[in-house]
């Protein structure tokens, strides 16, 4: 089985898919949090001008944090590959240390009758959702894509690596994936939740899945940054865990304020638009 191809050429230009892969993300991200926002009553057409800034500051601070994790071993010999992000590279926490602040702060200029905690609560999922098509668009179609070695039926060839790789990006994916239908699952059967309890629950859930992918449990991958991010992994686990338990308690005693407003519809769900306003598919 020949790797997965990782560029291909229109005329003399030369096309990588895992750029292709990030630009759908992206999209598929903004979309579905516009549904939810709209679902959810809240103005949406300011995300429109925001959601650029926010690709931005994700796209920086994901570089600047690999860089600075792999700085030693490669990027201070090779100063000329750190802008060179078309071929991997972006560090999922660097991501979220920058593009989550840059989008609260956006949300609240912008958008001031959508609370902050309320607003992190509707885009939990829509980040869930938008890591597991990243993995599968991204990193399974970029060199050097594969986790360590295998001989394992299931490994998979990927550019630039020998023999059969642990699918790291697939087994991610998949985490994503499980990980958002929980929240969606809390959202339709959890109705009497205090706000902020969808964000602790994904901060948990996210922060488990990253502790035991790196090197724990399925010990997939080998980079340097292995054990920075099962330490942010294990962080965003306890903090999760916390932040539910105490939500949850303060909740049981006072749930007056705090109680969550109906939870959005799903996906395909256009129930409750205006009877004129038309519906994406």
């Amino acid at each position: 089985m020949k790797p997965i191809p990782v560029a291909f050429h229109i005329g003399p230009l030369e096309v990588h898919t895992y750029g292709i892969g990030l630009a759908i993300t992206f999209w598929f991200a903004y979309r579905y949090f516009e549904r939810r926002l709209r679902n959810a009553g809240y103005p949406y057409q300011w995300l429109t001008g925001a959601f650029l800034w926010i690709v931005i500051a994700s796209i920086a601070g994901a570089r600047l944090l690999h860089v600075l994790a792999n700085w030693s071993s490669v990027y201070e010999h090779h100063p000329s590959q750190i802008l060179a992000i078309w071929q991997g590279g972006l560090s999922s926490f660097g991501g979220l240390l920058f593009g989550i602040p840059v989008g609260v702060i956006l949300a609240r200029r912008r958008c001031p009758e959508l609370p902050s905690i309320r607003a992190l609560d509707l885009v939990s999922p829509v980040l869930m959702a938008a890591w597991g098509v990243g993995r599968l668009l991204g990193p399974q179609l970029m060199v050097d894509g594969g986790g360590r070695p295998t001989t394992a039926w299931w490994g998979l060839r990927y550019a630039g690596e020998a023999g059969k790789r642990v699918p790291v990006p697939l087994i991610q994916a998949f985490d994503s994936f499980v990980i958002f239908a929980i929240l969606i699952l809390i959202e339709h059967y959890v109705r009497n939740r205090p706000v902020g309890f969808v964000l602790a629950a994904t901060s948990a859930l996210w922060g488990l899945a990253r502790f035991f992918g790196e090197n724990v449990f399925l010990r997939q991958n080998d980079h340097n940054g292995a054990p920075l991010v099962q330490g942010a992994g294990l962080l965003l686990f306890a903090a999760g865990l916390i932040a539910m338990a105490v939500l949850w308690r303060r909740h049981r005693s006072d749930p007056g304020p705090e109680v969550e407003p109906e939870p959005d519809k799903t996906l395909d769900d256009s129930s409750s638009l205006p009877a004129d306003t038309p519906v994406e598919v």
